[in-house]
């Protein structure tokens, strides 16, 4: 009978680990390169991000300085006068101009995301002959500029006789954007289809599918959209110049060009007042972006994951 003795005696020795090789072993080179990526990446971030603040700080600095001193050199507000704001405030009716601005963006933004994401579903849920090439139509429509549409388009709202309303500045919108059409396909290409089959098992009617299923998955995309189509009605000048006449109906834009042609080139050359408009018609669409910015960027990534 062999023994405890025995056994351990003829058991294998473990011998010496053998070295890990120094192909595999971090070198302090090999180490500290990354960091030096990231130091030089985050520079050149720094950098580029200070190159596209200077026209933004200088707008902010010189609606803070006296008419005389509007365009002298340097980006501090020497001497200080913060009064510009209160005078364009009081010359323009910039808080009636802010409220227009911000109805016809909520209400343009609104329609164009919701229209948007209900063709986009179609597109991306239904399976049916054709649905590539009719997809492919839509997004041929981004080829066509608005010079083209433009007189079509304003004869239809004219002889509907809402011309010098704020309807066509955000109406159009209900018709969907190929744009967001597209973006918001590809989220939704992107949701496992076994949640709808899952509903539809359930009895879920494809309505239900879009608001109780998809609508919750696709909010990201939904804001990309939104904030997309908002900045866009925010910074839109050429409508506004179409379609409307009365003053009080002036959004932003419309109301910045008023200002700029009286206390601008051709006016009473009152240029602090012309940038401390442009100053309080800017800050709004920074607040928003700052706002929805986790969102909005989660949004980015990951549309687009599946074609």
């Amino acid at each position: 009978m062999i023994t405890a003795v025995e056994r351990s005696a003829a058991a294998p020795v473990p011998g010496p680990r053998p070295a890990r090789s120094a192909a595999r072993r971090p070198s302090v080179e090999g180490a500290s390169r990354p960091r030096w990526h990231r130091v030089l990446f985050v520079a050149a971030l720094v950098g580029a991000a200070v190159i596209f603040m200077l026209p933004f700080v200088w707008l902010v600095s010189a609606s803070l300085r006296p008419r005389e001193y509007v365009f002298a050199p340097g980006f501090l507000p020497l001497p200080f006068a913060p009064e510009n704001y209160a005078e364009a405030w009081r010359a323009v009716p910039l808080l009636t101009w802010f409220g227009n601005s911000v109805l016809v963006g909520v209400a343009a933004a609104t329609a164009v995301t919701l229209s948007s994401a209900w063709v986009a579903f179609g597109f991306a849920y239904f399976r049916f002959p054709g649905r590539n090439l009719l997809f492919g139509l839509v997004l041929a429509t981004m080829m066509l500029p608005f010079a083209v549409t433009m007189i079509p388009t304003y004869l239809i709202w004219s002889n509907l006789g809402l011309t010098n309303t704020q309807v066509p500045l955000w109406a159009g919108n209900l018709f969907g954007s190929a744009f967001y059409i597209f973006l918001l396909r590809q989220f939704l290409l992107s949701l496992p289809r076994e949640y709808f089959e899952a509903a539809r098992m359930d009895g879920a009617s494809y309505p239900q599918l879009f608001w109780k299923v998809a609508f919750p998955l696709i909010r990201p995309a939904l804001l990309v959209a939104f904030v997309f189509e908002f900045k866009a009605s925010w910074t839109d000048l050429l409508k506004p110049l179409i379609y409307l006449r009365d003053e009080q109906l002036y959004t932003l834009p419309r109301g910045l060009k008023v200002v700029l042609d009286r206390f601008g080139y051709g006016g009473e050359q009152q240029w602090e007042i012309v940038l401390a408009g442009s100053v309080l018609a800017t800050i709004p669409m920074i607040i928003l972006f700052f706002l929805a910015q986790r969102h909005f960027v989660e949004g980015i990534a990951t549309t687009g994951r599946k074609g």
